[in-house]
């Protein structure tokens, strides 16, 4: 296993798979998510639903394709420095939730809860290969904090 520093981040592809070095962090998947926060907050909180859905499903199958190759340079199947999965996990809890920085919170609190205890099935689908397995559990995490997000913001 090789660890990334930042001479790796000059390449663009590891550069971004590793969330432009929040991966680097001590907690990077906590690091991650709070970038992740921060650009939905300004300017993904801001797109149309329909810009918002291609947007993220572009960059969910981008990081497919991302995490995958910058995994295999790190001769490891899921590098904790490799946080674009959490960038689209996050991103995609928050689909649907108007801007505010009190959703946007519960939704990073939520969204980390679900991808640190990874509940089934979302431990399973970690087992798929390469960038699949790296991308599936986020995403998985991220529907299942959405359904909770979206439950109490109706409940409340």
């Amino acid at each position: 296993m090789i660890n990334p520093n930042w001479t790796f981040l000059k390449h663009p592809i590891h550069n971004l798979a590793c969330g432009f070095g929040s991966g680097l962090s001590p907690a990077p998947g906590t690091a991650g998510s709070l970038l992740a926060g921060l650009l939905w907050c300004w300017p993904i909180s801001q797109l149309s639903t329909i810009e918002y859905i291609l947007l993220l499903s572009f960059c969910s199958l981008l990081g497919v394709w991302l995490c995958g190759y910058t995994s295999n340079s790190l001769q490891v199947s899921d590098h904790p420095a490799i946080v674009w999965d959490e960038f689209c996990g996050y991103w995609l809890t928050m689909l649907f939730v108007p801007f505010s920085l009190k959703w946007g919170l519960v939704g990073f609190i939520l969204f980390r809860l679900f991808d640190i205890f990874k509940p089934w099935p979302i431990h399973v689908l970690e087992r798929l290969p390469g960038g699949w397995g790296i991308m599936a559990d986020d995403l998985a995490a991220g529907i299942l904090a959405g359904i909770v997000l979206q439950l109490l913001i109706f409940l409340m």
